[in-house]
């Protein structure tokens, strides 16, 4: 009896022993599970404080800085973990209200269920996929164009196919998606408020952004102005050289002919004549101007494949039509030359660059004290007014931006006074303590194939897998253009947490990229070598 006595309490005190190094566990794993809620919640509040901050995706980096201090210093507060949760839905929530503030204009004539979609899309709710859209073919060398008429011969019977059944579409005020040179775009017709309409709800894209007009010959353009207007000598010299083209031009809106919800109720409408063939027959093909913004969610980087264009809009269109790869990449140059001064003003740089501009009025006006200067928006100029009320796409919102955060490596330009640089190896050993030190990551980067970022052997990091996308050599712009929006949804596709691109020179076209990285980018690191 005493014997069993004894072995009940061995026994008992083993049981104890054994739950009290259980408790011990279980208090280790919830301090640890506490951490990586606390690290991953700090991470989607910095995200928040970039996506909040005016202008968007700009932060202090002191700030920045301070925050991750306080983070690392309250580990084990359950108080200020519930004060980041708390902090993190607040600031969430605060945002898509000002998205939805800033980008809903309740005027514009949208349906209940185009306003729901249109609602949806804008604070990040996908709404259901009811259909894959149909991708249809077009041989791009299979079409020709009569110069005079500006009509298109097609011989290939499949692409004609391809391009009636998306005719078909239009007149039947249903959007389209097609191939342009410079980047795909999500078509309805410019003359039918409802079509037109259509555009704003499938991108969620904000009302007060206006909309490209595109035509397929100088007949339809005409028929499109006012018969006071008398186009600028600047104008014809740009047409002849670079229309069909990835040039878009500022003319004045005749509101009799054209709606309101094209121009955002400005006084001017921006137009240009493409030179895919594709996008110019189908322009063609309907007999009527063509509204196409980018086929692409609003903010997101634009679609330069029909791939991209099916893994985004899915669902949100019945059509795309499959020209092949764009082969400028960027969108198109916008130029504003009705201004009384005379000056050529480049809105948007683009797929046509300003040193061709400039070449291109130099040589078509013999007088050199004539030749009107060219002004590159926020280069040479700011106009807040401009900016707050938009003539052309681009100017106000926040664009090019893909799922991973964005931060650009400067590398060229001279480096501010306040501004103390890290070296490029520190950078990248330290990049997962800056991204989430408490889980593996995936860090892509976008180089220059021939630059020191691009030659550099990456170092290796625990839990850090590196994905490179190449952007081509440094001498060869218009390579870096055509691979910039590709690359950033590559990656993306790929499910990196942060993507790394370096800086190019701002001449020819990497004044446009430069354009659309800073837009893009969240952050911005200068490094050294």
């Amino acid at each position: 009896m005493a014997m069993a006595m004894a072995m009940s309490k061995t026994s008992g005190s083993k049981l104890e022993h054994e739950a009290a190094k259980l408790v011990a566990v279980a208090d280790i794993l919830a301090d640890k599970a506490r951490r990586v809620m606390k690290a991953i919640e700090n991470f989607h509040l910095l995200r928040e404080l970039k996506k909040s901050s005016v202008p968007p995706h700009k932060i202090n980096p002191t700030l920045a800085s301070n925050f991750r201090k306080l983070s690392a210093q309250a580990r084990r507060s359950e108080v200020v973990l519930e004060d980041l949760r708390n902090a993190y839905i607040f600031m969430t929530s605060q945002r898509e209200h000002k998205v939805l503030l800033d980008r809903y204009n309740p005027l514009v004539d949208l349906t209940a269920e185009e306003r729901i979609h249109a609602t949806a899309r804008r604070v990040g709710l996908d709404m259901p996929i009811t259909h894959e859209p149909e991708n249809d073919n077009c041989d791009p060398s299979s079409i020709t164009f009569d110069e005079s008429t500006g009509e298109s011969k097609i011989t290939s019977q499949n692409t004609l196919n391809s391009l009636s059944i998306a005719a078909k579409h239009l007149t039947n005020l249903q959007p389209v998606a097609f191939p342009t040179e410079t980047v795909y775009g999500l078509g309805a017709l410019a003359l039918n408020n409802s079509a037109a309409s259509c555009i704003f709800s499938v991108k969620g894209r904000p009302p007060d952004n206006p909309l490209i007009v595109h035509v397929s010959s100088l007949d339809m353009l005409h028929s499109l102005l006012p018969s006071s207007f008398k186009m600028p000598k600047s104008y014809e010299l740009l047409m002849k050289r670079f229309w069909p083209g990835a040039l878009t031009l500022l003319f004045p809106s005749d509101p009799n002919t054209i709606p309101s919800i094209i121009t955002a109720n400005q006084p001017t409408v921006a137009i240009r004549m493409p030179s895919h063939p594709v996008a110019r027959a189908l322009i063609s093909l309907v007999n009527t101007p063509i509204a196409a913004p980018s086929a692409n969610s609003s903010g997101k980087p634009s679609p330069t494949t029909a791939e991209h264009v099916r893994r985004d809009l899915s669902g949100k269109l019945n059509l795309i039509l499959d020209g092949g790869a764009c082969g400028v990449g960027l969108e198109s140059t916008v130029v504003d030359g009705l201004q009384e001064d005379g000056k050529i003003r480049v809105l948007r740089p683009g797929g046509i660059t300003v040193e061709d501009i400039q070449e291109t009025l130099q040589e078509g006006i013999r007088d050199r004290e004539s030749v009107p200067q060219v002004l590159v928006h926020r280069r040479d100029y700011r106009d807040e007014e401009l900016e707050a009320a938009p003539t052309t796409p681009g100017m106000k919102y926040r664009h090019y931006s893909p799922t991973a955060l964005v931060t650009l490596l400067m590398t060229k330009s001279p480096l501010p006074k306040s501004v103390v640089p890290s070296n490029v190896e520190s950078f990248l050993l330290s990049i997962k303590d800056t991204i989430n030190p408490s889980a593996s990551v995936k860090v892509g980067l976008l180089t220059l194939t021939d630059s020191a970022l691009g030659t550099l052997a990456l170092p290796v990091v625990n839990g850090v897998e590196w994905c490179r996308y190449e952007l081509g050599p440094s001498d060869v712009p218009s390579v870096t253009a055509r691979r910039l929006f590709d690359g950033l949804l590559t990656l993306d596709q790929r499910g990196v947490d942060m993507i790394l691109i370096e800086e190019v020179n701002e001449t020819n076209e990497g004044l446009a990229i430069m354009n659309r990285v800073r837009k893009a980018a969240s952050e911005v690191q200068w490094i050294t070598f």
